[in-house]
């Protein structure tokens, strides 16, 4: 076990540090550029493109509601990976990791765009009044055989069971209420099964409930937190930005990092966090009511830029109260030590909001790893998929949270590679229009 994590860690290693990093930072920046920067023209024109997505909503159109498709696309997004994963950005990458987090987000979302845009093009219309999509359809487009869609199709199957946030829901829950640990993961595993099974419908109708109140009450926090720091603001944005593009020294718990320490993670988790060139979005979104690509798509191009500033809030929560270079801690603890800096119970309020954002992240994956799995067979694929599901939740529960992170971070790298050759293949296909 111990040799087969070595090579992950060397395989990792060589995604993130070159190939990743080289082809996610070369793809976001062609299409910025032959787009000529439509990201920055969707979110100044957000209102319009909502008002225009609702229009198409029609309870008698095969497919979701579009913005209940939105809070599905966030759920995807908005997850324990804004509170947890994101923080090794700083820990370990140093402050600067945050400006690289936003260079990789920002030009992350011409390429969710571009994604969502062929997911729904090259989507089929299903028997169940929906439609199944995403990069596995426009894979097969790109590359005339279907060898390099089951191969997406298998490594999402690994990447869509989110053994990482479950893990952290299961402990949390575990050790904040007292609560005995197999009864918490047997009725989390449950309540997840319960939704996943109900396909991109029923977790549209999920996140569009419990996502709204858990934002506003967590940015309400973050806001006051900003209020009470506000002197600290101006020469920590001051390190972030200098960090970013030179070494870090040590201060505490926290080693230094480099330049190329601070990308790998700020690109690496601006990817994880918002699912940019996953996939995950492309096969959700693909179920929406509307006929035109474009206007699904230019919605999570702000959903990205909500996930982006939710990570961003994260961060500085942690660097303002001081906590992120403590050492020897989990990564799902500094949130909850910067919390408690300033408010009662954080440790309650924490178990709450973990439980909202990875239990529909939870389910949104374990949605979208059925779709994958139904491509690879249909007949057998979802109940195969199902229970690998079930097995790895529960082996996982009980292993180290690092072995889990550099298992999902593989997969993702190797998503990615994939999934942006498919985009470049098909990228005269990609229109940007800024009207309807």
């Amino acid at each position: 076990m111990h040799y087969f994590f070595s090579f992950l860690e060397l395989l990792d290693n060589l995604l993130w540090d070159y190939l990743a990093l080289a082809i996610i930072l070369f793809a976001g920046l062609y299409f910025t550029i032959k787009s000529r920067l439509y990201q920055v023209k969707v979110i100044l024109n957000i209102k319009t493109h909502f008002k225009s997505l609702i229009a198409d909503a029609d309870k008698n159109k095969a497919g979701v509601h579009p913005i209940k498709l939105y809070f599905a696309s966030l759920g995807g997004m908005v997850g324990i990976g804004n509170l947890v994963a994101v923080m090794s950005t700083v820990t370990i990458g140093g402050p600067g990791s945050l400006i690289w987090l936003w260079i990789a987000s920002f030009i992350g979302m011409i390429v969710k765009y571009s994604e969502i845009y062929l997911g729904i093009k090259h989507r089929k219309a299903n028997t169940k009044n929906g439609y199944d999509g995403g990069p596995m359809y426009y894979l097969e487009k790109a590359f005339g055989n279907k060898v390099i869609p089951i191969i997406f199709c298998l490594l999402f199957c690994v990447y869509g069971a989110e053994v990482s946030q479950f893990l952290i829901i299961t402990d949390t829950f575990a050790t904040t209420f007292n609560m005995n640990r197999i009864v918490v993961i047997s009725t989390l595993l449950g309540l997840v099964l319960l939704s996943a099974l109900g396909g991109v419908k029923r977790l549209a109708n999920i996140c569009s409930v419990l996502l709204p109140p858990f934002l506003a009450i967590y940015i309400l926090i973050a806001i006051y937190i900003f209020i009470l720091n506000l002197e600290k603001l101006p020469s920590l944005f001051l390190s972030i930005v200098t960090s970013a593009f030179t070494s870090h020294a040590s201060i505490g718990g926290f080693v230094g990092s480099t330049a190329l320490l601070a990308a790998h993670y700020g690109v690496s988790r601006a990817v994880y966090s918002g699912d940019i060139g996953i996939g995950y979005d492309a096969t959700v979104l693909s179920e929406s009511q509307t006929e035109y690509p474009e206007k699904q798509a230019r919605m999570a191009i702000f959903a990205l830029f909500a996930d982006t500033m939710l990570c961003t809030i994260s961060v500085l929560i942690v660097l303002l109260t001081e906590v992120w270079n403590i050492p020897n801690i989990k990564l799902s603890e500094y949130i909850i030590l910067g919390l408690s800096t300033v408010i009662p119970y954080a440790e309650i309020f924490m178990a709450i909001v973990f439980f909202i954002a990875g239990f529909t992240t939870i389910i949104g994956y374990l949605v979208v790893g059925q779709k994958c799995a139904k491509f690879i067979n249909r007949r057998y694929g979802r109940i195969i998929y199902i229970l690998y599901a079930i097995l790895a939740f529960i082996f996982f529960s009980f292993h180290d949270q690092s072995m889990v992170m550099l298992i999902m971070s593989v997969s993702g790298g190797s998503l990615l590679i994939l999934n942006l050759l498919g985009l470049f293949k098909l990228r005269n296909q990609i229109k940007f229009p800024e009207n309807d």
